[in-house]
């Protein structure tokens, strides 16, 4: 396995990611998608801990959300299909405290793919994913994002897997660069070059090609050692990237929900919530455990940002960072689990 020609002290940074992405998705999971900070806080008091999501759902728009597959070849609702165009509904209702959403759980499926092909390969993950989505019982999330309806709607018309592809816009579709970067961190350009490529597979556009290159060249940094506020200052510093245009540095005068909420929207479109995470990752790079909180009840699209700063901060602190109730109440812990029982 590519983990194994890592140092220890590379492999703990490598575990620390990747527990990292999966805690800070299951932390957030309950409260994924509030809006109303208020009626978070009154429905959960401040998270710290694996929470049940709770209904009904405040802030929930399923009710507006729909998919109707064209033939059996696009079905993928399969039992939830019952429950979107309800009010109320919670976008993850049958997940239990510590488990974790689609997302993460679809990043397992990309581990289990990098260790079976030694690295990575698209046709294998696709064979996964598509597998995955269309088995009934696979997984208990109620909600599906954009992206993989679009992706089985062109399935169902016929076309292969490598050319379903949406073009999309949320961050939920950086989530896979977190085990591409972490398997392939022993060389930089291979793990921009596949961290790329696989993201792509199922969230096409420049835009989200923009999005990977900044996050996942500031995770394999993290990886090989270099600090992470140094990595995410200099980032903004060359204005190179249209994601890291923004007065981190300043921000860090301003409280959390000013930043996230006002000058950004706490919400899934690339353009704000990348941002968001990178400011985050800066503010707390050296307290993961108060980050993954804070991002938390910062809700919006927390789950999603939860991965990608879990991630950061996971690299930058190591595995032991991350206090023994989080590490041991997964539900779905990451698929290199011999790798994370050695540590």
């Amino acid at each position: 396995m590519a983990l194994a020609r890592q140092s220890p002290e590379s492999n703990d940074r490598i575990n620390g990611a990747l527990l990292g992405s999966s805690i800070g998705d299951a932390l957030a999971m309950p409260a994924h998608w509030y809006y109303d900070r208020a009626a978070l806080r009154r429905d959960y008091g401040a998270i710290d801990r694996f929470r049940e999501p709770r209904s009904p759902h405040p802030d929930s728009i399923l009710w507006r959300s729909r998919y109707d597959p064209i033939n059996e070849k696009g079905e993928i609702l399969h039992d939830q299909a019952v429950w979107w165009g309800r009010r109320g509904i919670h976008y993850h209702q049958f997940l239990e405290a510590g488990e974790n959403t689609l997302t993460w759980q679809l990043a397992n499926e990309v581990l289990a793919s990098l260790a079976a092909c030694g690295g990575h390969r698209s046709e294998d993950y696709l064979d996964r994913y598509v597998r995955f989505l269309t088995t009934p019982g696979r997984h208990r999330d109620t909600y599906l994002e954009e992206c993989h309806r679009g992706f089985f709607t062109n399935y169902a018309r016929g076309r292969s897997p490598d050319r379903c592809a949406v073009m999309e816009k949320h961050i939920g579709g950086l989530a896979g660069l977190v085990p591409v970067v972490a398997w392939h961190a022993a060389d930089r350009e291979e793990a921009m070059e596949r961290a790329k490529a696989h993201v792509a597979l199922t969230h096409a556009g420049d835009r989200m090609a923009e999005a990977v290159t900044l996050v996942a060249d500031l995770l394999w940094q993290t990886l090989a050692g270099r600090p992470l506020r140094e990595s995410i200052l200099e980032a903004q510093q060359r204005q190179g990237n249209r994601f890291a245009r923004y007065p981190f540095a300043k921000w860090l005068e301003e409280r959390d929900e000013t930043v996230v909420g006002s000058r950004l929207s706490p919400a899934c479109y690339l353009d704000d919530s990348v941002p968001a995470t990178l400011f985050l990752a800066l503010r707390y790079h050296d307290r993961p455990r108060e980050g993954l909180i804070a991002n938390t009840m910062l809700g919006g699209d927390n789950v999603h940002r939860g991965i990608l700063l879990g991630a950061l901060l996971g690299a930058e602190n190591g595995i032991e960072s991350w206090p023994l109730e989080w590490r041991t109440g997964l539900k779905n812990p990451p698929a290199f689990e011999k790798t994370l029982l050695t540590h």
